[in-house]
């Protein structure tokens, strides 16, 4: 059996930006953009296959007006220090496409065992140096230290987004010095748009890997990857190399065009598990952000002799091999 097959793809049909954790209680729990952008949604299942059959549990809606009233993008969920936590971006309703890349960053916290129940508290914007437009924010844990990583638009850099990393005095707060560690300057990362997004972070074999995602959300989309030592300061810019070529890709053959906005998990047996959105067509028609069939796939990945990670080639769609 081909072991890249192992999934049925798509997992979950129109749901971009997908993020999956897998907690200690077995489950895996689901977040992902909406096609309507409107609210944030999560599910659990037992196996990564189920959560296309999970039920959809809203956890927070937009509000009718104001700075969290449109364009509600790319929720994560985590577990940190006994609470669960939902990152993602909001913009504010507005009559001109500007609207689109005037996000902000907030954090939802719940105390509840299980995130499907409970209250989500907003704990608020996330506060980086600037108002601009920012979005796409994760966390990691590295040495006992709480870390943030995010897409923004620094105003002195031409383009749309740059990655930042910075620690967190809590989930919901950074602190200290906010370092630029990757921005869109290659031929493949600048196509349609000036992009560096979409960041997941994968610790292994003495490293710290940042894949993340760029260009334009159309075919032109890939992935790109950051690694530094688990010994280097994560907020030394320096630290971090970037890998000249697009790690992942469009693939004509397999039919999965634009992969990207990745997160990390484990199969159930404990393998890895590159979780990932891509459309199964090339031609879209007008803009590719109101295009719903971004679905959410999932593939196993190996690991190259030097300790980086082969994510391969995005699979086809279809049954089991």
């Amino acid at each position: 059996m081909d072991k890249n097959r192992e999934f049925v793809n798509p997992i979950v049909e129109q749901r971009a930006d997908p993020w999956v954790y897998k907690h200690s209680d077995g489950y895996y729990y689901f977040t992902a953009s909406v096609p309507e952008y409107d609210r944030i949604e999560i599910r659990r299942s037992a196996t990564i296959q189920g959560l296309g059959e999970a039920e959809a549990v809203v956890a927070w809606r937009k509000y009718d007006s104001g700075p969290l009233s449109a364009n509600i993008w790319a929720p994560e969920i985590h577990y940190i220090d006994g609470k669960w936590y939902i990152y993602f971006a909001a913009a504010r309703t507005t009559e001109t496409k500007e609207g689109l890349f005037d996000h902000r960053m907030y954090a939802l916290e719940n105390e509840s065992a299980n995130p499907l129940e409970g209250r989500w508290e907003e704990k608020g914007q996330v506060r980086t140096r600037w108002e601009t437009f920012c979005l796409d924010a994760t966390t990691f844990e590295h040495r006992g230290v709480l870390y943030y990583v995010w897409a923004q638009k620094d105003p002195d850099i031409e383009g749309n987004s740059n990655l930042y990393i910075s620690k967190m005095s809590n989930p919901w707060t950074l602190t200290g010095e906010q370092v630029m560690i990757a921005t869109p300057e290659l031929p493949w990362e600048t196509i349609g748009f000036k992009v560096n997004e979409g960041p997941a972070v994968l610790k292994r074999n003495g490293r710290i890997f940042i894949a993340y995602s760029a260009s334009a959300t159309d075919h032109h989309y890939c992935m790109g990857l950051l690694s530094a030592s688990e010994e280097a300061d994560p907020l030394d810019a320096a630290a971090w190399t970037k890998s000249p070529v697009p790690v992942f890709c469009t693939n004509e053959e397999t039919g999965q065009y634009g992969p990207g906005h990745n997160s990390f998990t484990v199969s159930e047996d404990g393998r890895d598990v590159l979780i990932y959105h891509a459309r199964n067509y090339k031609e879209i028609a007008g803009d590719p952000l109101y295009d719903p069939n971004r679905h959410t796939r999932a593939q196993y990945f190996a690991w190259n002799p030097d300790g980086t990670p082969d994510f391969g080639i995005p699979v086809p769609d279809g049954v089991r091999s």
